[in-house]
């Protein structure tokens, strides 16, 4: 089928996309972050009935504490809502509540409950549905004793100065063995017989490590020999639907890990997955994404990528500056039609392009926009990580397609405003 990309609306694009995704988000207007996901429990909750449990999170969705809670509510498909506190201007109304200030807390019926561990245990014990916990009395008594020592540190990652990298990699590794000795225990991918709060303990940080280790040390946990059974739970991790929504994505991470810390990456980024990047469900959703949020991201590149400079310091004619609102649009509009529809879409692309000049002003709007949306996104706040996998890929893809791009994308430089 053609697809003229002249002729697509936005309208147009976002119906298609939310025919193709369940993904559903609430829109948050002058708020950051703008949407929430829709919880996956909340159509167990009639209409009338209140909301009895609030989650406290960082409005940047990036804390791995977190992102425990958020997982268990969703395994447990508990109906909740989500409040967002700016970690760099904490509330007094939150001081008062939880006096750490920290992030995640819970309001369960009224009552206050913080630090991850006890947050989950507090749910386990108000919501017995969907149990994390093992039946078996014993079984969930060991369970509740290794909660105590659930823990991975980032000290390899970070590589700190005046520490012996050697003994950091060797005190990583040996935690590592016993992890995978852990594992062999009982049948069965997971820590213990059933998936439980101790397999959630684990997620955010061993997988946010398999994913940056290779980036900054040059090390791997996946696709490593000595850790069969690890390889086979991240494995079987992924396929949790309830992980799928929490988890961030390997760019979001890295890119992370490189502003906090300041690491420089020895090795270049691990390929996108293409199976990822191929579903449906996931192009759909990132598609909807951009579609929705359109007038959002053309005000932010304008403002904050390289043509701020051109929109600000320059003073173009007005003519000038609807031309750039015009190819901004177009490129975007661009992404959404290649995420929803295809191959076809850059095919008819390039046959209207084959008259663009490599220099064109067109071309290097488009290589600066997609180029910025790209790093911009961040998953889980922006969109899940396998929509956000996938709108990535789109957008190396899209930006092939622009004559003479990497010559643009060098010349306009990039940030990472996450």
């Amino acid at each position: 089928m053609a697809v003229q990309i002249t002729t697509l609306t936005w309208e147009q694009l976002l119906e298609f996309a939310q025919n193709h995704t369940p993904a559903r988000r609430i829109q948050r207007p002058g708020q950051l972050p703008s949407t929430v996901p829709v919880p996956s429990g909340l159509h167990k909750l009639s209409p009338e009935a209140p909301l009895s449990v609030v989650l406290y999170r960082d409005a940047n969705s990036w804390c791995p504490f977190s992102e425990r809670v958020w997982f268990a509510l969703e395994e447990k498909q508990i109906p909740f809502v989500t409040e967002f506190i700016d970690l760099f201007n904490k509330p007094e109304w939150y001081i008062e509540r939880v006096p750490s200030g920290l992030v995640p807390a819970i309001q369960i019926k009224g009552k206050f409950v913080s630090e991850s561990k006890d947050i989950l245990l507090a749910l386990e014990a108000e919501f017995t549905g969907s149990p994390l916990l093992p039946t078996d009395p014993e079984e969930s008594a060991i369970t509740k004793q290794r909660l105590e020592d659930a823990e991975l540190g980032y000290r390899f990652l970070q590589g700190k100065q005046n520490h012996d990298q050697a003994a950091l990699r060797s005190a990583f590794e040996a935690k590592l063995d016993e992890l995978e000795q852990a594992l062999a225990q009982y049948p069965g991918a997971y820590f213990f017989s059933t998936f439980s709060l101790v397999d959630i303990m684990y997620a955010a940080p061993l997988y946010r490590l398999a994913v940056s280790l290779p980036i900054y040390q040059n090390y791997h946990i996946q696709g490593n020999p000595r850790f069969p059974r690890l390889n086979a739970w991240l494995d079987a991790l992924n396929e949790r639907p309830a992980y799928q929504r929490v988890k961030t994505d390997a760019t979001t991470f890295n890119r992370l890990v490189q502003e906090l810390w300041r690491l420089e990456p020895i090795a270049d980024p691990l390929p996108f997955d293409p199976v990822v990047s191929g579903a449906m469900h996931y192009r759909a959703e990132a598609a909807e994404r951009l579609s929705d949020n359109r007038e959002a991201a053309i005000a932010d590149i304008l403002k904050n990528s390289p043509l701020k400079a051109l929109s600000v310091e320059s003073k173009p004619s007005i003519e000038t500056m609807i031309e750039v609102h015009l190819n901004i649009e177009i490129h975007l509009k661009l992404l959404a039609a290649f995420l929803l529809y295809g191959d076809e879409v850059l095919s008819s692309w390039k046959r209207m392009s084959q008259k663009e000049t490599p220099g064109s002003f067109s071309a290097a709007i488009g290589a600066i926009t997609l180029a910025y949306v790209r790093n911009r996104i961040c998953a889980p706040r922006d969109m899940s990580a396998g929509a956000a996998i996938a709108f990535r890929s789109a957008a190396n893809q899209v930006l092939s397609s622009i004559p003479s791009y990497r010559w643009h994308y060098e010349k306009s430089g990039t940030q990472f405003f996450c």
